[in-house]
């Protein structure tokens, strides 16, 4: 699986998501500009002393990015008010789990852009505008992978 943040701002989100990255065998991908830099202490103590064991990369942009996927790159874009629940979809090994950032969320013409791919986390209180970053990229990629078995679980 691959997990893929659009401008993360906030450098424990990142840290946590490294560290649920390199525990899943995921890969991170990180899409510049960030809001912190990556030697941030906030993201080092986040990610605890998981991040030799995590695969990731850095991209200058989504455009960067873009050019570099496969030719059949299935990409998730979860965000609020998509028109599929993210638990109704069937997910592949090799599928792209994109979040955006923590107080905008994706750009628009990426949305516009994957709209079939477009996925939602319900909510059950109108007040409530969202979740932490950290615990949608776990809610979606461990249904990705309960989805397909657990591969590789280690007992």
């Amino acid at each position: 699986m691959n997990v893929v943040l659009v401008e993360p701002e906030i450098p424990p989100n990142t840290g946590n998501i490294a560290r649920l990255c390199a525990a899943t065998a995921a890969t991170l991908h990180l899409i510049e500009p960030f809001g912190f830099a990556l030697e941030d202490k906030q993201l080092k103590r986040a990610g605890l002393d998981y991040w030799p064991h995590l695969r990731w990369q850095r991209w200058a942009n989504w455009s960067e990015f873009e050019k570099r996927l496969p030719a059949r790159a299935r990409l998730w874009l979860i965000e609020s008010n998509g028109p599929k629940n993210y638990a109704d979809v069937k997910y592949a090994a090799h599928d792209y789990l994109v979040f955006g950032r923590e107080t905008a969320g994706l750009p628009k013409p990426i949305l516009d852009h994957y709209r079939v791919g477009w996925l939602r986390i319900p909510m059950f209180h109108a007040r409530v505008r969202s979740l932490n970053l950290s615990n949608c990229v776990a809610l979606v990629l461990y249904e990705a992978l309960r989805q397909q078995g657990f591969p590789g679980e280690v007992p």
